[in-house]
């Protein structure tokens, strides 16, 4: 089964969901993750850095792929030459699982590529656009919880994937760690209250299902209720 994250930075899979792409792979899911942007308006780092980053990451999630869009970071805007990138990127690996950006944020590029997705997903699965694949609608899409608090449709138990989530975080290091002296300046991420609250976070999502560590997400639409023996 293909997992496919589609997000707005390097770096908003791994805070997102790095814990339940971790748990998904070894469970026997393939992987494949799409950054629209490079992350070229970070006060911290620069496109270069932020690729090695993402392969620093990579090396630990082992995706099937990893596909950097390049387009620009803060400013992209729905049109058709972007819907029909994402239509063929969709289709083209045909992910029964969808992940993407939070629909509302503290970022404004996290709502955008969320909405935008949403509808790329939706158009995927359409015949009557044509392109070099054939179409694909995703059986699930998930939306991801990142700054602000959103309450969850579903969380995934990461408790034994947690310190390894962490290891894949602290691949980015231009954007979480300062050091002092350094030209670029502190930020809202290398708070030193910053991994407590992710911590934070994910404690409390754990906490709904009785579990340690989780991730929220959520989901549009009902969900199927098909056995018992699933839900209890």
């Amino acid at each position: 089964m293909v997992v496919m994250t589609i997000m707005a930075h390097p770096d908003d899979a791994e805070l997102s969901c790095g814990g339940s792409l971790l748990r998904w792979r070894n469970e026997g899911a393939q992987l494949v993750m799409v950054d629209l942007t490079a992350g070229q308006l970070g006060s911290r780092g620069t496109p270069e850095t932020r690729y090695a980053e993402a392969q620093a990451a990579n090396r630990l999630l082992r995706p099937l792929a990893r596909v950097c869009l390049g387009w620009e970071d803060g400013f992209f805007e729905p049109s058709r030459e972007k819907l029909l990138e994402l239509i063929s990127v969709i289709r083209q690996y045909s992910p029964k699982l969808l992940l993407t950006n939070a629909l509302q944020d503290r970022h404004p590029d996290h709502g955008r590529a969320a909405r935008l997705v949403e509808r790329a997903a939706f158009l995927a699965g359409l015949r009557r656009i044509r392109s070099k694949y054939p179409p694909h609608r995703p059986a699930r899409l998930f939306f991801a919880i990142q700054d602000q608090w959103i309450m969850p449709s579903v969380v995934v138990d990461i408790s034994a994937y947690w310190e390894a989530k962490m290891q894949l975080i602290r691949c980015y290091e231009t954007q979480f760690f300062y050091k002092s002296g350094e030209k670029d300046p502190p930020t809202y991420l290398t708070r030193a209250d910053f991994f407590p609250h992710l911590e934070a976070r994910a404690r409390e999502m754990g906490h709904f299902i009785g579990a340690s560590h989780g991730e929220g997400f959520v989901l549009k639409g009902p969900v199927s209720f098909s056995s018992l023996k699933e839900w209890i």
